[in-house]
């Protein structure tokens, strides 16, 4: 995730995204992800999260074939109650049928995980079915699509610092869900929201930048919240968002005009992380805060971070996602 980008391709502002293509893989970038996040409840309002994520990262610019590829995928997957959270990961090579992703059909791939999209759909995208699997848990759940993809930035140019580091950015975060849950006492059926997004880069972080904290919201008025910090060690901190209205409509928020200011820690895994939040936006009245189903959502992968769903009341009620990172 640094700034070195010698040799790949680099984001460039006023290229259109295209789909069904820009869904697949794009190996002159250096990393990219297909990322998912769902806010379940069961059908006693238990709530629980789960999230579905496979990367991609290139060793070289040079794509290579068969075994000689230079493209690494990997992959995590969580489970989220209220006082349990699971946590699993994958690895494989590229070029020998492991791990990709195919634009249309859709279908994103690393061994016996999968997120597959159905033939017909009018967007490769708007109707996935997904699977994960770890030691203690497992998931397959249904996701539909109820609204449109969402650009971030400026029509999917989204730049990440004054120094302009960038990357390409859209999002489906208008997704319904049902599915089965197994956990170490049974299945269980749940249904909820989803959101996923879609990221490409080559120097997504300026050298100073040392993590993120990330919120994907959705709010009881039909609106939906993606703002994050990155947290810079030399310079203010970029805070760059999306609104996106009930009926899809998204507006680009610039870095300055909403606030993220940490609220109260947890210790998790041997370290402070600041697990419940204030965003403030004042220009729209929004005055919003945050805490975790879980505190202890610690994903203890081979690059720890901490991910997990969060309930929203101040201003505007809902529920989400955080993802923090470089807390190490």
């Amino acid at each position: 995730m640094g700034s070195d980008a010698d040799g790949f391709l680099l984001p460039a502002p006023g290229v259109a995204l295209s789909f069904p293509r820009d869904h697949g893989a794009h190996p002159g970038f250096r990393i990219e992800w297909w990322y998912v996040t769902a806010n379940l409840e069961d059908a006693g309002g238990r709530a629980i999260g789960a999230q579905w994520t496979l990367f991609r990262a290139s060793l070289s610019p040079d794509p290579g074939e068969g075994w000689s590829s230079s493209q690494i995928w990997f992959a995590h997957a969580g489970l989220t109650e209220a006082d349990r959270h699971f946590t699993a990961q994958r690895f494989a090579r590229g070029g020998i049928g492991q791990a990709g992703v195919t634009a249309r059909p859709f279908h994103a791939w690393i061994n016996d995980w999968a997120m597959t999209g159905a033939d017909d759909s009018a967007d490769a995208l708007d109707s996935l079915q997904m699977q994960a699997r770890g030691e203690a848990f497992a998931y397959d759940l249904a996701l539909t699509a109820e609204g449109p993809l969402v650009p971030h930035g400026e029509g999917g140019f989204s730049v990440k610092s004054p120094r302009g580091q960038a990357s390409y950015y859209y999002s489906q975060p208008h997704y319904r869900v049902t599915g089965t849950l197994d956990l170490p006492e049974g299945p269980v059926n749940v249904t909820g929201t989803a959101w996923l997004d879609r990221e490409w880069s080559s120097q997504p972080l300026a050298p100073s930048q040392t993590g993120w904290d990330w919120f994907s919201l959705h709010l009881e008025d039909g609106s939906k919240l993606m703002v994050y910090r990155l947290r810079d060690a030399d310079a203010a901190d970029f805070v760059p968002a999306t609104h996106i209205l009930p009926d899809g409509t998204a507006r680009h928020i610039p870095d300055g005009a909403i606030t993220l200011t940490p609220e109260g820690t947890a210790q998790v895994a041997g370290r402070e992380i600041p697990v419940r939040w204030r965003i403030q936006w004042p220009d729209k009245g929004y005055d919003l805060h945050t805490a975790p189903l879980n505190p202890q959502s610690w994903m203890d992968t081979n690059v720890p971070y901490w991910e997990g769903p969060v309930t929203v009341r101040g201003s505007h009620s809902g529920q989400g996602y955080l993802e923090m990172t470089g807390y190490e």
